[in-house]
């Protein structure tokens, strides 16, 4: 892919456009070894070796990060206030990463990080109805009837039922033990959904996305990037 010099250097969090092209004005830019002076040259991205500041800066068009989202932390690219899934990704090179979907402030696991659109969007269209699969601890006792209602569809307010989901019993009690595939990703699904059967989530992990499974090394707050067998299967 051939790119604007200052744009390579933007695109890789080295600065904004107007800090990279002064930056280049001062000498501090080098491309296959020489002083290059002028933004707008265009660069191959794939054989060019371009160095600021005496390091070599690689270009990634995409990044893909699996995340363990920990509990207190919001799912967005940037916030004024409090820390967000994408600060926790410190080996990023491109400053225009997102999370796909959204994972609830109290809810672990899986997280996709990445800069990649279109598979954001083929991931979180509705038309596509990918799986997504969590593992929960209910205040309550879940039951088989509990089975039925959530593979008939639940009333959640928004006046249609949800998509049909499979609900599993792990254990069942005062405290039950679950988990359940859904095919959508309405605004605190899981939770709307086991209230509307009378009980309460009290714990939320997200295990799948898709055919993305979280990888259980990853301790809450861990990440790293997709193996190419992961991205073969959703890209």
């Amino acid at each position: 892919m051939r790119l604007r010099l200052d744009k390579y250097l933007a695109d890789m969090g080295i600065g904004t456009r107007a800090e990279v092209k002064k930056l280049i004005s001062k000498g501090m830019v080098q491309v296959n070894g020489e002083t290059v002076k002028r933004p707008e040259i265009k660069l191959n991205t794939e054989t060019d070796v371009v160095c600021c500041h005496g390091r070599t800066v690689g270009y990634e068009e995409y990044e893909y990060y699996m995340l363990n989202k920990p509990a207190g932390i919001i799912s967005a690219s940037e916030d004024r206030k409090e820390k967000t899934v994408v600060d926790l990704i410190s080996s990023r090179k491109r400053k225009d990463l997102f999370p796909v979907g959204r994972l609830d402030r109290d809810t672990e696991g899986l997280l996709l990080i990445t800069n990649d659109g279109e598979l954001a969007h083929r991931l979180l269209s509705p038309k596509k109805h990918v799986d997504k699969v969590y593992y929960a601890k209910v205040e309550g006792k879940v039951t088989e009837e509990d089975i039925r209602h959530f593979a008939e569809g639940i009333d959640i307010g928004e006046g249609h039922l949800t998509l049909p989901a499979d609900l599993k019993i792990l254990e069942s009690g005062e405290i039950s033990r679950i988990e359940l595939t859904i095919r959508e990703g309405k605004f605190h699904q899981v939770k709307r959904m086991f209230h509307a059967v009378g009980k309460e989530v009290l714990y939320l992990k997200r295990l799948k996305m898709g055919s993305l499974i979280l990888d259980e090394t990853l301790t809450p707050g861990e990440y790293r990037a997709l193996t190419k067998s992961e991205l073969d299967k959703i890209c």
